[in-house]
């Protein structure tokens, strides 16, 4: 989906703000199957239907379906966005910024080849195509959009690169600016190199939060709400991994079987003096 030259011109410009900031990510984003879990280029639909929730999610052949990485563009831009919002600078949803700025933000290198992977990144999210029921409010209408709307490279009159133009979508502008839909992410979820592992920080992070006695999913429906490609018993092998190694900053994970056989994963938060201790195993 391209924005046309004229809503282009009736936004206003938003630049990057500099310096440092708290990661925010979109509740939305973290609680529904939105984004691919494989390193691997995806092509098949992602299709979930739960509780009167739709998410249906499609890639082209050419660029498959956005990756749970290529959402940490996302993540830079919801950040940047309340950062302004509560700073009380005007935002947009068109951003100018330099592909330096994001990829420091998300963690990643500044090499030709990060470079290259971040403008990968940008035509996966423009190229795929989502339609979700999520905050339609009139029956079982679904909103339809793009990750990104647009982007491009600028440079100036001698070719000089001036950083790159990108557009968002209503849709996750909304959900954004809305403060009740964005929570506050650890910065180590960057260094999460997992596509599950990352996925099931983004779920505990929205479900757990900071509840004492945190929260449960049974693996089945868990796996139901990943939208992951992989066999029932190899997601659930990874899960048993990830509670075996702690690897999710701030939180506790332990699986557990009842009487019936069946296995659900628990979670709570760890206090933050605790965290270094769960992660030696100790």
């Amino acid at each position: 989906m391209v924005a046309c030259a004229g809503e282009r011109a009736q936004l206003d410009l938003f630049r990057a703000l500099p310096g440092d900031m708290a990661p925010r990510d979109a509740q939305d984003l973290m609680a529904y199957p939105f984004f691919s879990l494989a390193k691997s280029r995806r092509t098949t639909p992602i299709d979930f239907h739960a509780g009167g929730v739709t998410v249906r999610v499609e890639g082209t052949a050419e660029h498959g379906i956005a990756t749970i990485w290529d959402a940490d563009i996302l993540i830079w831009a919801a950040s940047q966005i309340v950062e302004a919002r509560d700073a009380g600078i005007r935002t947009s949803r068109r951003m100018r910024v330099t592909p330096y700025e994001i990829l420091r933000f998300i963690g990643r290198g500044t090499s030709v080849r990060d470079y290259r992977r971040l403008k990968a990144a940008l035509d996966r999210l423009q190229s795929t195509s989502v339609a979700t029921s999520i905050r339609e409010t009139a029956g079982r209408r679904l909103h339809r959009f793009s990750w990104i709307n647009e982007w491009k490279e600028r440079a100036d009159l001698d070719g000089q690169p001036q950083g790159i133009e990108l557009i968002l979508p209503d849709w996750f502008y909304a959900g954004v600016i809305e403060q009740a839909l964005v929570l506050t992410i650890d910065p180590a979820y960057f260094r999460l190199t997992g596509g599950i592992e990352r996925w099931l920080y983004r779920l505990v992070r929205k479900h757990g939060g900071r509840q004492r006695h945190g929260w449960r999913f049974e693996l089945r429906h868990l796996y139901l709400k990943s939208g992951s490609l992989a066999r029932y018993a190899d997601f659930a092998l990874d899960i048993r991994r990830l509670a075996t190694r702690q690897s999710l900053p701030g939180y506790l994970l332990t699986v557990q079987r009842d009487a019936r056989g069946i296995e659900s994963l628990a979670f709570r938060p760890v206090p933050f003096d605790s965290r270094a201790r769960v992660r030696a195993g100790g």
